[in-house]
């Protein structure tokens, strides 16, 4: 799955999420509102993450859910 995908299923991509990081609130994700670069940007900062582990994270997360 690509992020093109996620971004269209956001609304059923938004539980996912939320089971994988579970620190992001439905205001985080109504904000990130599928722009991966600002979901990574909450990652970094509710997980204490560099830019490049939250990228990796979320990398990691989308081959589980394809």
């Amino acid at each position: 799955m690509n992020w093109d995908q996620i971004e269209g299923k956001w609304k059923q991509m938004k539980g996912d999420i939320q089971a994988e990081w579970g620190e992001l609130t439905d205001d985080d994700l109504a904000e990130a509102d599928g722009n991966r670069e600002k979901l990574e940007g909450l990652i970094q900062e509710r997980y204490g993450k560099t830019r490049e582990e939250a990228k990796d994270a979320l990398d990691n997360w989308m081959k589980k859910v394809a």
